[in-house]
């Protein structure tokens, strides 16, 4: 690729950092680091009355999280600072001024009620999208200047070209055809000065010599407006790509307001998610490489990618895949990973006190170690280990059904009597002592393990009961196995 390659994601800080973004960004960061370009972060907060506090710090912090890291922005500056809409204001005015002089907008002198009520009088005639029908489009110099003398307030429109048609290619979509008529004239700066998205965007991608923008569907009606800005100064506008629409597994859009999906990246960091592996998640929704393989890392996938392979159908968000895919991660973490991700949420729910002792810290890695494998993400440690916190055991269908065999009073009797016989109550002591037991009533198999599980652990499946008998304790096990013959 000639051209230098410079792509930008350009969040609002109307919010924190959302799947749907993260994976934009992600696409864009992949592009540029695959042809050696730029990956630009640029804040676009011109919507003042939504932006929130913490919004834009959202947005970088958890970009560096996930490991999208960024060659000019806000923090770190760039060739075509500022990165903040708001600042360069002067920017937009300047060159809508030259807009008005050259004839390709108009002010627009027309009230907010005056454009509701023609937008509903379009509605009522069944017009599904209504357009600005022009009021204010052929204003002689002298009418201008008298409303402006009056003191009215005014918009700048884009004076849209008749009979024009605008065609693109499109990266995913292929060619991409809309017509001018179908695009009513639009307001390039409101009536307090600031600019709307779509014209303030092309000056920014004009001005920071942006030469690709990948971004979602819902963008693809915004492209002719924004090719016309390009058309009516002269300049190139950047190739485009419509990334599809990112789908829950009902298959229906994905909604902000769907519980069913968690939705912010900051959420998954909470909850212990590695953000190598949401990486790797994310880049596979909605591209995907040659052959069946789905763990990559980072550098792999910035080799691999090809905007080629972008899919044109609409992306499913797979929680399952993606709890699948964190714990490929969490399998090849050194066990010391393992207890730096799990810990903290065990002292979160209050389970462990903050600060542990080294006799606290060893059981602590103890406990966790024997859900290495099993463990998908770093929270689900609290329900994963219940059975070494709880002071009572209750017992679900399966388990009352295995309690009911009529050698289990004599299996736990036996047993009760080799555990008060331990003096050191460790896994291979406790093997040991189970080993006697099968000797002693002759049972062995589910007949004697499942018992044993049962009435220690409360639990028909879990993780090596010898190590896990030794983590309860022998005072906690011998006061569940009394409990148990009382009933």
């Amino acid at each position: 690729m000639t051209q230098e390659v410079r792509v930008r994601y350009a969040p609002s800080p109307t919010g924190n950092l959302h799947i749907g973004g993260a994976r934009t960004a992600l696409f864009n960061y992949l592009f540029a680091r695959h042809h050696g370009g730029k990956f630009i972060v640029r804040i676009e907060d011109t919507d003042i009355e939504r932006n929130i506090e913490g919004g834009e710090l959202s947005q970088l912090e958890n970009l560096k999280w996930l490991g999208i890291d960024y060659d000019e922005s806000v923090d770190i500056g760039g060739p075509y600072a500022p990165y903040r809409q708001m600042e360069r204001l002067d920017i937009y005015k300047k060159h809508a001024e030259e807009m008005l002089e050259n004839g390709h907008a108009y002010k627009c002198f027309c009230s907010t009620e005056k454009l509701d009520e023609e937008r509903e009088m379009q509605k009522a005639k069944g017009i599904a999208a209504p357009m600005y029908v022009g009021t204010c489009r052929n204003l002689s110099k002298e009418e201008v200047a008298e409303k402006e003398a009056a003191g009215l307030p005014y918009t700048i429109r884009m004076l849209v070209p008749s009979n024009v048609t605008y065609t693109f290619k499109d990266l995913v979509r292929g060619s991409v055809t809309f017509e001018s008529k179908d695009v009513g004239d639009w307001v390039l700066i409101k009536a307090n000065g600031i600019p709307t998205y779509n014209y303030a965007v092309v000056l920014d991608d004009h001005f920071m010599k942006i030469s690709h923008v990948f971004r979602g569907e819902e963008h693809l009606s915004n492209t002719p407006k924004q090719i016309m800005v390009f058309q009516a100064f002269g300049w190139e506008a950047p190739h485009y790509g419509h990334m599809t629409l990112i789908i829950n597994e009902d298959r229906k859009k994905l909604s902000k307001r769907d519980e069913s999906i968690i939705q912010f990246v900051a959420q998954y960091k909470d909850l212990g998610y590695i953000p190598e592996a949401m990486f790797n998640f994310f880049a596979l929704l909605g591209w995907s490489p040659e052959g069946e393989d789905e763990i990559f890392s980072k550098e792999e996938l910035i080799r691999l990618y090809d905007v080629n392979r972008l899919s044109k159908s609409p992306s499913m968000f797979d929680k399952q895949k993606l709890t699948w895919t964190n714990n490929q991660y969490v399998k090849q973490l050194s066990l010391e990973e393992v207890v730096d991700l799990a810990l903290p949420h065990l002292q979160k729910a209050g389970r462990l006190p903050e600060t542990l002792t080294a006799e606290e810290k060893q059981w602590a890695t103890g406990v966790i170690a024997l859900y290495h494998e099993q463990m998908s993400f770093g929270s689900e440690i609290t329900e994963l280990t219940d059975l070494f916190f709880k002071e009572e055991l209750t017992y679900d269908e399966e388990a009352s059904a295995v309690l009911a065999g009529e050698q289990v009073p004599e299996v736990m009797a036996s047993f009760k009597t080799q555990l008060e016989q331990l003096e050191a109550f460790e896994p291979d002591a406790i093997k040991a002592a189970i080993k006697a037991v099968q000797k002693e009533t002759g049972h062995k198999g589910k007949n004697l393990f499942m018992p044993i599980r049962v009435v220690t652990t409360g639990q028909t499946h879990g993780p090596e009961l010898p190590n896990a008998i030794s983590l309860i304790g022998k005072e906690k096990v011998i006061a569940r196995v009394e409990k148990y013959a009382k009933q």
